[in-house]
């Protein structure tokens, strides 16, 4: 199926969809969701496959023997990004905000510090606080529309409190792909103040021409005792509904523990989330993935000059993700009126910048992983709801 299918979601239980006009305002009958980071695009046909095998098979009991699967996530990541791991450092939580909430129940304590590099993925800072920790918020410098790190302010916040950070690697919002030195800046960092260091990898397969993704664990030998590795089949496949996420940990000291708590909570993964994986975690997946970024690659250069078309707008130029990052800083306006502008005026569903921390108050995040002419049309609209700005 072509990326530019429309697929009717209204009716399907999606959040991004069905609950846009309740939670946002912006009319059902025509309003644009770009807000929840799923894609309007059918998952590829090796997953498709599998799904429809196993309800043709017609019993859905519970999954033994997930071999092939581990075995599927060592060759994505040995083929894909140049990581060597083992099958049995994986952990598979229900998708990588549980991931993320068990990393933080499992390794830091009530009222510990957990630093985040923000503006960030906002759901971070919900769990954190949810287990009854502190976030502990260093802001990403905006250096002319690029997000850098300044480790020496970093550091002069640390009192400490603090005992793990959480890296979004690429980061959302803004779609950076972290460069080998920033990457060995976190891990000089983490090990300055002995804190685990989460790096959450969930977009690392979206990544446009120009930019290349290291995984974090291959960037420092002497961090393996304190990294914990986040990846994901979800986000790359659009498959988020089936909660489903990898937590590796190389380390055996930090596995057992991450186990313990495991075992303590009662989790195990859905067979769905493990036939699905297992299948797009293979040749056919990664040709699928390869198409898939061609067309994103279009979508954000057609969103990028429309919007940086519009006098006092500046989207974020992305490396990665499909989640551009738009600064509204240079309209004067204040963030009631331009997110009016988005919803009220050009009927656009958005994520408000301030929910994902200090530093992204002027921004609004757009998701532009649907078919191209409903980017072609939220860009006009945009053009048309700042028009007295031209």
């Amino acid at each position: 199926m072509s990326f530019d299918t429309p697929v009717d979601r209204f009716g399907t239980h999606s959040v991004k969809w069905d609950m846009m006009e309740k939670l946002y305002g912006v009319p059902a009958a025509d309003g644009i969701p770009m807000w929840v980071a799923d894609m309007d695009f059918v998952a590829p046909d090796c997953i498709q496959n599998a799904v429809a095998k196993m309800r043709d098979h017609g019993v859905y009991g519970y999954f033994g023997d997930d071999s092939a699967y581990r075995a599927a996530i060592c060759w994505w990541m040995q083929n894909r990004h140049g990581w060597t791991m083992q099958p049995e450092w994986i952990f598979t939580t229900h998708g990588l905000v549980n991931g993320t909430a068990m990393c933080v129940d499992t390794f830091t304590q009530p009222d510990d510090g957990v630093v985040l590099f923000t503006p960030v993925y906002h759901a971070f800072a919900k769990v954190i606080k949810a287990n009854g920790r502190r976030v502990i918020e260093c802001p990403l410098v905006n250096t002319d529309g690029r997000y850098e790190m300044d480790f020496d302010a970093y550091d002069a916040k640390m009192d400490g409190s603090a005992k793990m950070v959480i890296l979004c690697s690429p980061h959302n919002p803004g779609g950076r792909v972290w460069t080998q030195a920033e990457l060995q800046g976190v891990a000089d960092f983490a090990k300055r103040h002995d804190l685990i260091l989460v790096s959450d990898e969930i977009h690392h397969d979206l990544v446009y021409p120009g930019a290349k993704h290291t995984v974090m664990a291959n960037v420092d030998d002497s961090i393996g005792n304190r990294l914990v590795m986040m990846t994901a089949t979800t986000k790359t496949f659009n498959i988020a509904g089936s909660h489903s996420g990898n937590v590796i940990i190389p380390d055996p000291a930090l596995r057992a523990r991450f186990e313990g708590r495991m075992m303590a909570l009662g989790l195990s993964p859905n067979s769905f989330g493990l036939h699905m994986a297992t299948a797009a975690y293979s040749p056919a997946g990664a040709a699928w993935v390869d198409d898939l970024m061609v067309y994103l690659d279009g979508n954000r250069q057609i969103f990028d000059a429309g919007v940086n078309a519009i006098p006092g707008l500046a989207s974020m130029p992305l490396e990665a993700t499909y989640l551009a990052w738009v600064d509204f800083s240079g309209t004067g306006m204040d963030q009631a009126e331009f997110t009016r502008r988005v919803e009220q005026g050009a009927h656009i569903a958005v994520n408000h910048g301030p929910t994902f921390g200090r530093g992204g108050e002027c921004f609004l995040r757009f998701n532009l992983a649907t078919p191209r002419a409903l980017v072609e049309q939220a860009v006009a609209r945009l053009q048309k709801a700042f028009g007295d700005l031209q």
